[in-house]
């Protein structure tokens, strides 16, 4: 069983446009969840290779929540001196207009050091590594969190395409270079009062001598540098070297958010390749293009329970072939 994704009347939907595909074919799955984990378990076990692309509902579920309470015990300074209605959590506080290069840095510091610098590396990531470990895999990814590498994916197996929370660019993009900035929040959110951190610590371009900015994809300036382009390389020679085999597609907390990046990709792949598979999960947005039929997942459930499901049917699926 099928059902239809029903708009409310009058209301207006992107997703009329996905892929090509008319919206009135996709569709929220209705078979029983166990179901859905013993194809998800299937398709990764007799997988040849695995690639995963991620979105920030996947950091979601790991626990990196950018709203809540997490974001009123970390940010409280922030939200007294600017208003809670401008802060209301980590992401739209980022879009602030700091009126000072003193006052940008004092809550990117900040925002650095509780995202990217503070976690170890979180269960959920650890149990997809664990999951993916013995064949070969590709993560693509929109996250900035660096949660990947900590959890054990090597370098030459990620694609981040967004920027990396721990780097810094020119402002303007003057040159194709980023730099690691690490130890410079770790200074700043040591340094920072009320909110500030002092004059002297406000990093310059040392090639034009400009503002810097994080390395983060907001606009036209971002620098896609050699290890940027050099993880392009990876991802499309790994796509080139496994377009043959029997290929899962393991799509992670990926929403309508910058869609183009992943979930329409997946999506094209799927029709272009007939012995591709895909798991899509997310807890809201797990519709699927109902013409791929049997060769596709979508999983409405919470990703960290999802997988452990999954961990523990191909687990049990071994143990019975055993």
């Amino acid at each position: 069983m099928i059902k239809k994704v029903v708009l409310p009347k009058g209301r207006v939907d992107f997703t009329q446009f996905l892929s090509g595909m008319p919206a009135r074919d996709y569709v929220f799955q209705n078979e029983p969840y166990d179901e859905q984990i013993k194809e998800a378990a299937g398709f990764i076990r007799d997988a040849d290779a695995i690639i995963i692309g991620a979105g920030a509902g996947l950091s979601t579920a790991a626990g990196l929540n950018y709203g809540g309470k997490r974001f009123t015990d970390n940010f409280a300074e922030f939200i007294e001196k600017y208003g809670s209605e401008y802060m209301r959590d980590m992401y739209s506080s980022g879009f602030y207009p700091f009126p000072t290069e003193e006052a940008k840095w004092g809550y990117w510091s900040k925002h650095a050091y509780v995202n990217r610098i503070e976690p170890e590396a979180f269960p959920l990531y650890e149990a997809l590594y664990k999951l993916v470990k013995d064949k070969p895999h590709f993560v693509l990814t929109t996250n900035v969190d660096h949660q990947f590498w900590k959890a054990g994916f090597a370098d030459e197996d990620i694609f981040a395409t967004q920027g990396d929370y721990g780097e810094i660019q020119c402002e303007k993009g003057c040159h194709d270079k980023v730099y690691d900035a690490i130890d410079i929040f770790k200074q700043m959110n040591q340094a920072r009062k009320d909110c500030l951190i002092p004059s002297y610590m406000v990093p310059k371009c040392p090639v034009c001598g400009g503002s810097m900015a994080m390395h983060l994809r907001s606009d036209r300036y971002f620098v896609e540098e050699e290890h940027w382009h050099e993880a392009a390389r990876h991802y499309a020679a790994f796509l080139k070297e496994h377009k043959n085999d029997n290929v899962v597609l393991l799509e992670l907390g990926v929403g309508f958010n910058t869609p183009i990046i992943i979930r329409f990709p997946f999506e094209k792949m799927m029709r272009e390749h007939e012995n591709w598979v895909m798991v899509r999960m997310n807890l809201e947005e797990a519709v699927v293009p109902e013409s791929l039929g049997k060769r596709a997942v979508g999983i409405n459930e919470d990703i960290a329970k999802s997988i452990e499901d999954i961990a523990k049917s191909i687990n049990d699926g071994k143990r019975v072939d055993e």
